[in-house]
């Protein structure tokens, strides 16, 4: 059950739509986790940056006897600085691409000339915060940072007049993604809640319709009269309900054209037949009359089996869900002799009873005329109703088990016109059963005998049955 509901469009085509947003959204805070961590150190950096042009500024108006005040005074647990003749950044390529170097000429002055050295390299391994931190403000940092220290560190060389480098260093970590895990719970139960909703309301207008053409292509396959579709739901879909409505019309006006003009082709000839009756009575040679007579009898029961066959051909007869055992305990009993039932599994289908009965008859006959008996099982071979009908006779040669379904034809060596029949029981079997949306195949028995297999596809109650039940 749970792989039928899988299977369904509409859910697939929810599933899809959900698992891309997801995606999406995954795809999305990644790349926004990202964007927040480099602008958080972009701008710590920056801050860094700063802090070094003003205190290399001060160092530079004030005399030299304040410079190690100076120092000690800007110094902090997060940026060191110190005043040396030796530079701590020895290359002159800035790895931020002169960003920062921009950055402290600019506070600094335009015009300052002397060597900025910035040096910015990720620290792997083991992090631990800057040493100069108290281990109250280590331990503090470390929980803040929830143990997760991806550091970038920063080292600045300020030239200073005098020959003077102002070295300063510094580190900022990656700030941790902060997971609020009872917002996101919360928001992600409510958007995905209102987007199934939206979606389903969405696909129930497409499946809708999909649904309802499908059920009535399978009764329409049947041989059930199908009331038109109501054109609803997306244009495409519509456009399918128009052309299946167009097709039910010109197949119901082409059979029962076809239907009509052979019912009226039998009724018409009857009256010429009746005409030629009386006049062949009139004959005086006796011979000759019989002759007649005979010839004219054979002609009215052509007529007869022609209107028996038209009437085959009408699906007027509404559909009902008979019980299979029942249904056969029934043609039993109204039929001379009966035949003998192989009792199967407990079946119900939907079957035009009198039609059906009517193509069991014909078959149960042919059976018990020329094999000397019948038996009727059935079972079920997926969902598919197949009915059996086997006797012991001679069989009918390979050669023969498509042709013995054209109407009028018959097998001269075994079922003549001399031992009854015109040739038509097997095509208005077949016809019944086709219009039930099956057919009807013959082979011979290994045993000996024929077996006649009736396959009719099992279809769901209608509706207003399961309601009954």
């Amino acid at each position: 059950m749970i792989s039928r509901h899988i299977s369904s469009l509409r859910v697939q085509l929810i599933l899809l739509v959900v698992a891309a947003l997801v995606a999406g959204q995954l795809v999305s805070l990644f790349l926004f986790a990202d964007e927040r961590s480099l602008a958080i150190r972009a701008a710590l950096g920056f801050e860094a940056a700063g802090r070094a042009a003003n205190v290399a500024r001060l160092i530079e108006e004030a005399p030299s006897d304040l410079h190690p005040s100076i120092v000690r005074a800007a110094n902090s647990p997060l940026v060191r600085f110190d005043l040396s003749g030796i530079a701590s950044v020895q290359h002159s390529d800035h790895s931020d691409g002169g960003l920062v170097e921009a950055r402290i000429r600019t506070l600094l002055d335009d015009s300052y000339s002397r060597d900025i050295r910035v040096e910015l390299h990720e620290v792997e391994g083991q992090l631990m915060p800057l040493p100069n931190l108290s281990r109250e403000m280590t331990d503090m940092h470390m929980a803040m940072m929830r143990g997760e220290l991806t550091a970038v560190e920063m080292n600045l060389s300020i030239a200073i007049r005098g020959g003077q480098w102002l070295n300063v260093g510094t580190r900022f970590e990656r700030p941790p993604i902060q997971w609020p895990l009872y917002s996101m719970l919360t928001f992600a139960m409510s958007a995905g809640l209102l987007l199934v909703v939206v979606i389903w309301f969405v696909m129930t207008r497409l499946t809708g319709p999909l649904r309802r053409l499908a059920r009535a292509t399978d009764s329409l396959g049947r041989g059930e009269d199908v009331a038109e579709l109501p054109v609803a739901g997306p244009t495409e879909v519509r456009d399918l309900t128009g052309a299946f409505n167009r097709m039910q019309d010109r197949l119901t006006r082409f059979v029962g054209d076809r239907t009509r003009m052979l019912a009226a082709l039998g009724h018409d000839l009857r009256s010429p037949l009746t005409a030629m009756r009386v006049q062949a009575e009139m004959v005086d040679d006796t011979e000759t009359r019989d002759s007649l007579v005979a010839s004219v009898e054979e002609m009215q029961g052509m007529v007869d089996a022609t209107l028996t066959f038209a009437r085959g051909l009408t699906g007027s007869e509404p559909p009902e869900t008979v019980d299979l055992h029942d249904f056969l305990q029934a043609l039993c009993a109204d039929m001379p002799g009966g035949f003998a039932i192989d009792a199967g599994p407990r079946i119900e289908a939907r079957l035009r009873p009198n039609a059906m009965r009517r193509a069991l008859r014909n078959l149960i006959e042919n059976a018990i005329r020329y094999g000397g008996g019948a038996t009727v099982g059935w079972h079920r071979q997926g969902d598919t109703l197949v009915v059996t009908v086997e006797d012991d006779g001679p069989g009918i040669p390979r050669d023969k088990l498509e042709k013995v379904f054209d109407p009028f034809y018959r097998i001269e060596e075994s079922r003549s016109l001399e031992t009854g029949g015109h040739g038509l029981g097997l095509s208005i079997a077949r016809t019944i059963v086709q219009a039930h949306g099956g057919d009807i195949t013959l082979e011979n028995r290994e045993t000996g005998g024929l077996r006649a297999a009736i396959s009719i596809p099992l279809a769901p109650k209608p509706p207003e049955e399961r309601r009954e039940r």
